[in-house]
């Protein structure tokens, strides 16, 4: 079995979306100063790193994070390989990846994997279009990724990527990193932080192929 391990590490300094509060991971306890126990501190808005949208970020009585159907975010995943889009996926780009119809996870591998390197909240990213994000509901798709950290770009006045999507129960799971991963069908895990009533929340993701009995 190989594992791509697709998650944002969270850490000081991590990219964060304008206008949240800046991330702060603190030790509460440290054996380095002479505590008998070492404690952290995480202070840090829901949508940071690899995270998860639950309808409620957009959609008014909208569900939960912790009232999200798990099994959306458990199973066959396919990443699609968009990295010379330059701004935003419409309904052509997806059309030209000849993406099977059978897909209900879909994972937009972009150029935004290079964004990380760079220091601080980048706005140049690409998203998801409007037309992009009903073609996704229309094929009846039940999770989207992105690599970066919105589904719509920064400078849109709106957000009809995110209203088309969670309006539709579409789950969007944002910050995932592609760059390592090819196009093609994994198996996906993507589990958020249990945070009652939340409109999203942090998740560790992963990618593999292969069986997990076969390590047993």
């Amino acid at each position: 079995m190989t594992i791509h391990d697709i998650s944002v590490p969270l850490q000081n300094g991590v990219h964060f979306w304008e206008g949240d509060p800046e991330p702060n991971i603190s030790r509460i306890q440290d054996h380095e100063r002479g505590d008998a126990w070492t404690t952290s501190h995480l202070s840090f808005a829901a949508h940071i790193g690899t995270h998860v949208d639950a309808p409620l970020h957009r959609v008014r009585g909208g569900k939960t994070i912790d009232s999200l159907d798990l099994r959306t975010l458990l199973g066959r995943a396919y990443v699609a390989d968009l990295i010379d889009v330059n701004s935003e996926i419409t309904a052509n780009d997806l059309d030209a990846r000849h993406i099977p119809s059978n897909v209900k996870r879909l994972l937009f591998k972009t150029r935004n994997g290079e964004l990380w390197t760079r220091q601080g909240f980048q706005k140049d990213f690409v998203a998801l279009s409007a037309d992009g994000a009903q073609w996704v509901v229309e094929r009846g798709i039940k999770l989207v990724g992105m690599d970066y950290l919105s589904a719509d770009i920064f400078f849109a006045d709106t957000a009809p990527a995110h209203d088309i999507l969670l309006n539709a129960n579409v789950v969007i799971v944002e910050g995932m990193m592609l760059q390592a991963v090819t196009a093609g069908w994994y198996t996906l895990i993507c589990l958020p932080i249990k945070v009652a009533g939340a409109d999203g929340a942090p998740a560790r993701a992963i990618l593999y192929t292969g069986s997990i009995e076969e390590e047993r």
